[in-house]
């Protein structure tokens, strides 16, 4: 029997070419669209073509449809990405934390809320423009995501968070396709969207300032307070934590015989905590809202490689499983501006094993950022 995939489509060349190759595979495929862009005022950001989840987004992935001869559905799903991922992505911030809301809508939208749906229309299968690779082990009896043939556009960093049973339900078939092959493919098939430019930033932040989204939707974010140093000393002012990641530089704004930095935050006493480039360096990590993928939960420790952000070299180190959903991550050597709020995500050569949310750095450099904000008089 043929299989019925659903296959979400953004209005992009990518998900209409992985649209596109599951039609010349025989498959009965179903376009949907997930309206997800809160209703914005500025209507010339609200068209933006680099966006996503926009009117003109819809449009494209209709005439793609049209073009592919599949049915095609827009799914009204602004609630649930207002309520789990943009008011995350607020309250990440509140709490003095840098979070990646396109994790968190592959966890709560994308693939949890797009499979339940996908239920009422008699299909099998999920599918996205992801350029990643799922696949089964039968020798540990568990599915895994896998690299992207095409390094540079690799996305496995962001799909940590997918279950097993999502997994199992789930495909990429961009995974073997290098980008220039997608858009080689998307022109053969003369599909509109074949020279689209790609989007960029975050998707419902369409003017590209997080700062001045973050002042609008919650104005209390920009509650003036103070720099303080390693010794705890107060150094300057800011106006507001959430303006602020951990190894920022520009925008501090404190005289000093060498360069300072974002080392910390702390949402508490509302202080950012600046020091030299050497603070930033932290060898030890703890992961919560963890999701053991290519491994099973409690295996270990492990020798394998991870990731803290999504564009750097994966470096190597010990995963160590504290519970089903929580582990910690040793490395090698020390790792650069690792962020409370980012991704860590493991892996044994080009398969996931597990990831999580970064929570603290575990080191000698990190007592001493808490002392400091425990000696700071304000």
């Amino acid at each position: 029997m043929t299989k019925r995939v659903v296959v979400g489509m953004s209005g992009g060349v990518d998900s209409a070419v992985a649209a596109a190759l599951l039609k010349e595979q025989d498959y009965d495929v179903i376009g949907v669209t997930l309206n997800l862009a809160p209703k914005l005022d500025d209507e010339e950001n609200s068209a933006r073509e680099d966006a996503c989840c926009t009117l003109s987004a819809v449009e494209d992935a209709r005439r793609v449809a049209d073009r592919l001869g599949i049915p095609y559905y827009v799914l009204n799903m602004r609630d649930l990405f207002n309520e789990r991922v943009i008011k995350h992505f607020v309250s990440e911030y509140r709490r003095g934390r840098t979070p990646n809301p396109c994790i968190r809508c592959n966890d709560h939208v994308k693939f949890g809320s797009v499979l339940l749906r996908s239920a009422a229309m008699d299909c099998d299968l999920v599918a996205t423009g992801h350029y990643a690779r799922a696949g089964y082990d039968e020798n540990s009896g568990r599915y895994y995501i896998r690299r992207a043939v095409d390094q540079r556009k690799d996305q496995s960093y962001v799909l940590y968070p997918l279950t097993q049973n999502e997994l199992s339900r789930t495909m990429f078939p961009l995974g073997e396709m290098t980008k220039d092959q997608t858009r080689e493919k998307a022109r053969a098939l003369g599909l509109p969207v074949a020279n689209k430019v790609e989007s960029q930033d975050i998707c419902f932040i369409p003017s590209r300032d997080y700062k001045q989204f973050l002042v609008q939707v919650a104005p209390d974010l920009a509650k003036p307070g103070y720099f303080v140093d390693l010794a705890g000393q107060i150094v300057g002012e800011h106006q507001g934590i959430a303006f602020f990641t951990i190894g920022q530089r520009r925008g501090i704004g404190v005289q000093s015989s060498e360069p300072w930095y974002v080392v910390d935050l702390d949402a508490e006493r509302n202080l950012v905590v600046v020091g030299p480039s050497s603070a930033l360096y932290h060898r030890r990590l703890r992961a919560t809202d963890a999701n053991y993928v290519g491994l099973a939960p409690n295996v270990g420790p492990v020798h394998c490689q991870a990731r803290v952000r999504y564009r750097m070299d994966s470096a190597a180190g010990v995963l160590i499983p504290i519970d089903d959903s929580s582990f910690e991550f040793e490395f090698d050597e020390p790792q650069r501006a690792i962020t409370p709020g980012q991704a860590v995500v493991c892996y044994d050569g080009e398969i996931v094993l597990a990831g999580g949310a970064i929570e603290r750095r575990i080191s000698p450099e990190a007592d001493q950022i808490e002392q400091a904000k425990e000696l700071a008089v304000v």
